[in-house]
């Protein structure tokens, strides 16, 4: 199936040529290069590493950081859009892209000496190196500030042990943005980010087994064992847990932008089966109330979430958004994407759960990225706190 897009408010008219063309290039790229081989990556349980290059040449890898550091420098609605049409084709794609550009080369250009930019970010950038985010623990999800992984002095740097967990691109990355704590562990104030390579001695990273979503996608487990790493390892301008969350912050814009993308894809899905579909005598099951109602709810719920992540994306150029903007568009449009995939699947029967449609796939998926990156819950909580001035955890 072709895909035509879903643009009823036409909020095409609100994007400027550039924002277009950017998004155009994507979408004619996830058509011929990803659509035709993501549903036979995903059943393998394999990321189509091949893509990377691509990615890198188009320039989708940190979209908004500086031409530089071998960027796009784009703008901050392009790069949702990037992220719509990524996870259009997949949730692991996109995961990939925003874990690259958001959590590994941001930290990098916020955080990071002029050398480690220069060492790291053209390269990154083009794909050439894959990085990963090491934020999350077995222990410490929701709670990053009570992380057990230790940074200790040594006469040439730093000593780092640990472990990591459902770590994007572990498995395959050439450098770990690795947050530790150098001071005691009741010490939140004292977390670091460091730059270690996963070549290094006592670095060691293996594939998360069991999974039943983010099939596309590498996910690992990350464990540093006595791993010695130069004092230029840290970035200098790392101070406390702030400056992880606000990586965090960076990615869970694009996840708001991607999740529509993927609802999109089950809703193009679903309207095109309905009208090809016939059940009852000669007319297609779009013909039916129930699945009208299905259709009419999908397309109300994502138009709204465009906008929201729209005029986010505005607010985000202005320097005007807050965290707590991007929590709320981050819980909602992942909301909405899970109940179009839900919908989707169920207005295709039996046939929804076959690979050589997206719906299932996207259901699966989707369930992870409502977890993860701040739980669907605990953006509510962001949200309760700022209105109300009164934190519940």
């Amino acid at each position: 199936m072709a895909f035509e897009g879903v643009d009823y408010f036409r909020l095409d008219d609100l994007l400027d040529d550039e924002e277009v063309a950017v998004r155009d290039l994507v979408r004619e790229w996830v058509e011929d290069q990803v659509m035709p081989v993501i549903a036979k990556h995903y059943v393998n349980k394999t990321f189509p590493r091949d893509l990377i290059p691509q990615m890198g040449e188009m320039g989708f890898l940190g979209a908004t950081l500086p031409e530089e550091y071998g960027c796009a420098g784009l703008n901050s609605v392009a790069y949702g859009l990037i992220m719509q049409e990524l996870e259009r084709a997949d949730s692991g794609l996109r995961s990939f892209a925003s874990v690259q550009g958001a959590l590994v080369m941001y930290p990098v250009w916020a955080f990071g000496s002029e050398e480690q930019r220069r060492n790291w970010l053209p390269r990154l950038a083009s794909g050439e190196a894959i990085g990963c985010f090491g934020l999350t623990e077995p222990d410490f999800g929701s709670n990053p500030g009570g992380m057990i992984t230790r940074a200790a002095r040594t006469d040439g740097g730093w000593l780092l042990n640990g472990a990591k967990m459902w770590i994007t691109n572990g498995s395959m990355a050439d450098v770990a943005v690795v947050w530790a704590k150098t001071g005691e562990l009741d010490d939140a104030s004292s977390i670091r980010g460091f730059l270690v390579e996963t070549g290094t001695p006592g670095f060691s990273a293996k594939d998360q087994e069991g999974k039943l979503s983010l099939l596309a996608s590498d996910t690992s487990e990350l464990v540093l064992s006595d791993v010695e790493v130069p004092e230029d390892a840290i970035l200098p301008e790392s101070k406390g847990l702030k400056s992880p969350l606000m990586c965090l912050t960076q990615a869970r814009y694009g996840i708001a932008w991607g999740a529509i993308g993927a609802a999109m894809a089950c809703y193009c899905e679903a309207l095109d089966y309905a009208g090809n579909r016939v059940q009852f005598g000669d007319r297609p099951i779009a013909g039916k109330q129930i699945q009208q109602v299905r259709l009419a709810e999908m397309l109300t719920e994502i138009t709204k979430a465009q906008l929201l992540a729209l005029r986010l994306g505005r607010m985000k150029d202005a320097g005007t958004m807050r965290p707590q903007h991007v929590s709320m568009a981050k819980r909602n449009n992942v909301h909405i994407a899970c109940e179009c995939a839900r919908e989707a699947r169920r207005l295709l029967g039996a046939n929804g759960i076959l690979a050589e449609y997206g719906a299932m796939r996207h259901m699966a998926n989707l369930e992870s990225v409502y977890t993860y990156e701040g739980t669907h819950d605990i953006h509510a909580l962001v949200l309760g706190q700022d209105v109300t001035g009164l934190p519940a955890y």
